[in-house]
C-alpha cells in the first residue's frame, strides 16, 4: 500500500496519529479521535488523489446510521467543540469529519454481508456456483438479489488484502459464541439498513461491519453503511444481468481498471472529472439516505 499523501493528513497538536487507509486515529487515553480524511483507497492502495469532502460524508453518514440502527456503539460526540482537544487545535481541519469514541478491543474479523450477487462474489459464482464457499442456487445472474443475505467474514488486515474466510475459521479466531453473535447482528443490521435505504430509492447490495468489545459489551464501531464500505445502487435503475451504476467508490475502481494500471505499482492520479463525479456521488448518497445536507 502506498504511503499516506501529506495533502490528506491531519495534525493535532501534541499527538501523533496512526494512519489508516482513510482515517487518522488519535489515541486520547481511554478514548480515540477518529478523523475521516479525504483519502480514497482501492485495490489495497491509497490513491495519490483525494476526493474533497469525502471524509465528511463518511463521518456524517456513519453518525446517522449509529443513531438509526439502534445497536450499542462506540460514538460519543461528533461536534469538535465538545471534544477534549487542545486549545490550539485547528478546529476547521477536524470539523464535520471527526468522531470522539470509546476505545474498545476491535474484533479481528470483517463482518461482510452480501444481499446481491456482485463483485468478487459474482466472479466466484461463475466459476464454482459459490460465494465465499457458500453454495448458491444455479442460474443466478450478475446483480441478482440473493434468496437471503449471506454472512461472509474476512480477515482484518492492517495493510494489504483482507482474505475471505469460512464461518468455521471465524469461529476459530474469535470463538464460536462470539462468531454466532457477529453473524446474527450483522445480518440484522444489514436487513434493517437495507429496508430503510430502499424507502429512499437506494439498494444496499453488500456492506462491511466492524465490532469491538468494551469489557463484556459488544459495540458497533468504525464506519457504518457508507459509500466506502458498501455497494449502493439506484433502485429506479436496477437491472439484474449486468453491473449496476453505483453511488460508491466502485466508480473509481472502474476507472482504475480501465486506465491500464496493473495494481502492482503506485496508482495513477485521478483525473479532475473523475474526482468531481466521485465527490458528487458520495454527496448524493449521503443526502438521499439521510435527508440532510452535508455540513
Amino acid at each position: 500500500m502506498t504511503s499516506v499523501p501529506v495533502a490528506v493528513q491531519t495534525f493535532l497538536p501534541g499527538h501523533t496519529p496512526k494512519f489508516g487507509k482513510v482515517r487518522d486515529i488519535y489515541d486520547l487515553d481511554a478514548f480515540l479521535l477518529l478523523v475521516s480524511t479525504d483519502r480514497i483507497s482501492a485495490f489495497d492502495w491509497v490513491l495519490p488523489t483525494g476526493i474533497p469532502g469525502k471524509g465528511k460524508v463518511l463521518n456524517q453518514i456513519s453518525a446517522f446510521w449509529f443513531e438509526k440502527l439502534g445497536m450499542p456503539h462506540h460514538l460519543i460526540e461528533t461536534n469538535v467543540r465538545h471534544m477534549p482537544l487542545p486549545d490550539d487545535t485547528n478546529w476547521e481541519l477536524f470539523s464535520g469529519r471527526s468522531m470522539f469514541v470509546k476505545k474498545c478491543k476491535v474484533v479481528p474479523i470483517e463482518c461482510i454481508v452480501r444481499g446481491y450477487l456482485s463483485g468478487s462474489g459474482w466472479s466466484e459464482y461463475q466459476k464454482s456456483g459459490t460465494v465465499c464457499g457458500q453454495k448458491l442456487p444455479s442460474g443466478l445472474r450478475e446483480s441478482d438479489k440473493l434468496p437471503e443475505p449471506i454472512f461472509t467474514p474476512s480477515t482484518k488486515a492492517e495493510t494489504g488484502h483482507d482474505e475471505n474466510i469460512s464461518f468455521e475459521q471465524a469461529a476459530a479466531t474469535v470463538g464460536k459464541e462470539l462468531a454466532e453473535t457477529l453473524r446474527e447482528k450483522s445480518l440484522e443490521l444489514f436487513r434493517k439498513g437495507a429496508e430503510y435505504a430502499l424507502t429512499k430509492g437506494i439498494i444496499i447490495a453488500d456492506t462491511k461491519f466492524e465490532f469491538g468489545m468494551l469489557e463484556s459489551e459488544l459495540l458497533l464501531v468504525d464506519e457504518v453503511l457508507t459509500p466506502d464500505s458498501s455497494r449502493f445502487w439506484s433502485a429506479e435503475h436496477y437491472q439484474p444481468g449486468k453491473g449496476q451504476p453505483s453511488l460508491d467508490k466502485q466508480f473509481v475502481r472502474d476507472w482504475l481498471l480501465q486506465s491500464g494500471w496493473d495494481k502492482n505499482c503506485p496508482p495513477p492520479d485521478l483525473p479532475a472529472d473523475i474526482v468531481e463525479k466521485t465527490r458528487l456521488k458520495y454527496i448524493e448518497a449521503f443526502e438521499t439516505l439521510t435527508g440532510q445536507q452535508l455540513v
